[in-house]
């Protein structure tokens, strides 16, 4: 089974989870391309890596969820795992990115003993630790989808006294090949305390 990257159950809402996310370490690729099409070309670099496309020439196990995000403007590459993958605005619009997709690297891993990518495009990343909210849903994964369940779960964190901190992640945790109408995505935001209101507690 597909190792999927561990987090702490903080509390459940009625319409989002709270979790804390340790640190972890990714392999990522910026890619410039629309929403909808992100993850399809930064795939292959990933996975070539993790299938031994790197100095030491080691094979990696595949972590879900895939995860993208927008790249922000003052950085050239940032993300985290599964593969993730999120949008430049609250809408979702479709552009030309740039977005980021990455994989989360097995447990354990850090960005010193990760092996150095053959390919200049994937870049090794570490990911601070984190307190989020997440929304799980069901289907293909588009863009569309990913922002209509990005309203619902920032309306939601509002509502629960927290504020949005940094962009939305969208993630995917299943293979293309599988069923579109069983394939699990979430919408993970990372979130701050609010005025009386402690996340964490």
């Amino acid at each position: 089974m597909t190792e999927q990257q561990p987090y702490e159950l903080v509390q459940r809402y009625a319409d989002f989870e709270l979790r804390r996310y340790p640190v972890h370490t990714v392999a990522e690729v910026e890619v410039s391309a629309s929403f909808d099409h992100a993850g399809n070309a930064a795939f292959r670099p990933l996975f070539k890596y993790i299938s031994g496309n790197n100095t030491a020439r080691q094979s990696l196990a595949m972590t879900a969820p895939v995860i993208q995000s927008a790249a922000p403007q003052s950085r050239k590459i940032q993300m985290t795992a599964p593969v993730l993958q999120s949008s430049p605005s609250a809408e979702g619009k479709s552009d030309d990115g740039p977005y980021l997709v990455a994989f989360v690297l097995p447990a354990g891993m850090t960005e010193d003993s990760a092996p150095v990518p053959a390919d200049p495009l994937v870049r090794i990343r570490t990911v601070p630790g984190s307190t989020a909210a997440a929304i799980r849903f069901s289907g293909g994964g588009s863009g569309s989808a990913f922002a209509k369940h990005n309203r619902t779960l920032q309306d939601a964190i509002a509502a629960a006294g927290m504020r949005a901190s940094g962009p939305p992640r969208f993630a995917r945790f299943d293979p293309p090949f599988k069923p579109w109408f069983l394939r699990r995505n979430e919408v993970i935001q990372d979130v701050t305390q609010g005025p009386g209101n402690d996340p964490g507690a």
